[in-house]
């Protein structure tokens, strides 16, 4: 028996699992490879509280025969976070699972939807979408290991299979192995004669057949994904499906996610500033940095934070050409500051 719009999970008699509050989906933050690191998800959390971050794609196999801690660490302050898994081995998965459960990700996130040569090579990433069964078998295992919720992220087709019919028969197998929320890039996938790149923009979106899934589906959790890039748009999506999540314009333009635990999730506190958040990073970086973490692998993920303000491009600039030395301290990231405007007494 499920019972699902978003609150909890009730699992089916003779399961261990036990009821399991889930992230609130209204707004969520795409899982964007070698960008959503822990440093990017530390910042984006400076700027909204509430909206639901994701790791970039980590591989069973970098969890299970990698450097475990690295790949799944984070702080209590990034929470909360969902962990994005790419495989399409059902003990993996489930192994994967058990490791990643120490690590407090608040959901674990099946990528089905991933159009690179290296993914399906793997026979993970969108490919998995042409074998529904195995996908279904995938979610369960990972459900069965942990007591987390499990969700998967796919694309509304793959090449030729992009018909209504086969979308709902993904989504009906899947669901019936027990997934109950599904993020749908809103695009199809071809797998050969297009980059990811091009995955992303090339192929039309359709909104229309997020929404109609709504409607068929409608115990499931819909979350549409693709080609967003404001908050009005976010608040138009929802008026037919259940959560938004944004990728590189959040990415970009971070300082977008300002306004979202107002706008979205109806929360009173003022809007912080973006000296704010600058302040409170400083302190983060400087904590870092004492660790040996290269300031770079930080600064990186805040080129976008005075996106559209004076002296924006004077603050990128000083950083990219010097925070990858070497020996670059804090010094580059408060010199940056104060190329911009407001920011002198950092």
């Amino acid at each position: 028996m499920f019972r699902i719009k978003g609150i909890s999970r009730l699992v089916a008699t003779g399961s261990q699992h036990q009821s399991q509050p889930y992230p609130n989906r209204r707004f969520c933050v795409a899982p964007m490879l070698d960008w959503t690191d822990r440093h990017c998800r530390y910042f984006l959390r400076l700027i909204s509280r509430h909206a639901v971050l994701y790791t970039e794609m980590i591989t069973t196999g970098a969890i299970i025969h990698g450097d475990t801690h690295r790949h799944l660490q984070m702080s209590d302050a990034e929470h909360p976070v969902a962990l994005q898994l790419g495989g399409s081995d059902p003990k993996d998965l489930a192994k994967a699972c058990k490791i990643a459960s120490a690590y407090n990700y608040a959901e674990i996130n099946l990528n089905c939807g991933c159009p690179s040569d290296r993914v399906q090579n793997g026979m993970f990433g969108a490919i998995m979408m042409k074998h529904a069964q195995k996908t279904a078998d995938c979610i369960k295992a990972m459900d069965d290991a942990i007591d987390l919720p499990v969700t998967v992220k796919h694309r509304i087709g793959v090449d030729d299979f992009d018909s209504y019919d086969f979308l709902c028969d993904f989504v009906g197998t899947v669901a019936g192995a027990g997934c109950e929320t599904f993020v749908v890039h809103a695009r199809k996938a071809w797998l050969k004669g297009l980059s990811p790149k091009q995955n992303r923009e090339v192929p039309e979106l359709n909104y229309e057949r997020v929404y109609q899934l709504k409607v068929d589906f409608p115990e499931l959790e819909i979350v549409i994904n693709g080609g967003i890039t404001s908050l009005d748009e976010a608040q138009g999506h929802l008026q037919h499906i259940d959560g938004v999540m944004m990728g590189r314009e959040a990415y970009t333009n971070p300082y977008l996610l300002a306004p979202v635990d107002q706008q979205i999730y109806g929360c009173e506190q003022p809007l912080k500033t973006r000296e704010k958040i600058a302040e409170e990073f400083l302190q983060y970086v400087d904590n870092e940095l004492s660790q040996n973490t290269r300031l770079q692998s930080m600064t990186r993920h805040i080129l976008g934070l005075f996106h559209g303000m004076p002296g924006a491009r004077q603050f990128r600039r000083h950083i990219s050409e010097n925070a990858f030395k070497p020996n670059a301290s804090i010094d580059v990231l408060t010199e940056a500051l104060a190329k911009t405007t407001g920011l002198t007494n950092l």
